[in-house]
């Protein structure tokens, strides 16, 4: 609001109001930014892309780590720029370059559980001592807080790491991305291209058939 507003109407812009609008102007600018660099990549200059990738390489790498194992994360980061140069003529702006970034890393992921994933009867005994000794503590206990309490983070990672291997590779994205980062449904529908009733369906029963693995390796 201009200066002149501010005295005729006797508003004051409040702190709260003032960030926002700095946060505004600040993703106009980065929005411009990127569609400058853009625009000099699809007139021809590659070297250009380089630009994209140092400044969204942590955030796409971070998105590939919350849902491929630690040693392809590098790959598979390097992937997602690959098929993102690759598509960039798919790319209109209607987003965020980052949000679309972003898409693009999770359905990359989602490509990779599907060429990688085989369903494995993996018996209780398969997990690790530590992990084992962990289930039967946690079965003796008689509260949730006392379980999280004895468990430590390598351990509830491993039980859980174990019980996203038994589901399909589109439900292992869904409630990684619903549950475990706590995205919007919608968001994550668009992410992997599903419909949002799909998502809510297959979030569900993914995450009821996570409750039902961890009980009976708890109960065993």
């Amino acid at each position: 609001m201009p200066a002149a507003s501010w005295l005729m109407t006797g508003s004051i812009p409040t702190p709260a109001r003032t960030a926002n609008l700095r946060s505004v102007m600040v993703e106009a600018l980065v929005d411009m930014e990127d569609a400058r660099v853009l625009k000099a990549i699809r007139a021809g200059d590659v070297d250009a892309y380089a630009t994209i990738m140092t400044k969204y390489q942590g955030r796409v790498a971070g998105i590939v780590s919350g849902h491929a194992p630690r040693d392809r994360v590098s790959e598979l980061t390097h992937e997602v720029f690959v098929r993102a140069y690759r598509s960039l003529a798919g790319y209109r702006g209607d987003s965020p370059l980052g949000h679309w970034l972003a898409k693009v890393a999770v359905r990359t992921c989602h490509d990779f559980w599907r060429a990688q994933y085989r369903i494995k009867e993996r018996p209780e005994s398969d997990l690790s001592d530590e992990c084992r000794a962990f289930a039967e503590e946690a079965a003796a206990l008689a509260t949730g807080e006392a379980a999280e309490e004895t468990a430590t983070r390598r351990e509830a990672e491993e039980l859980l790491r174990w019980a996203l291997d038994k589901l399909s590779p589109t439900d292992r994205m869904v409630v990684t991305l619903t549950h475990l980062e706590e995205r919007p449904v919608a968001e994550a529908a668009e992410m992997l291209g599903l419909s949002v009733p799909n998502v809510k369906v297959r979030a569900f029963r993914a995450r009821k058939k996570l409750r039902d693995l961890l009980a009976n390796v708890i109960g065993a």
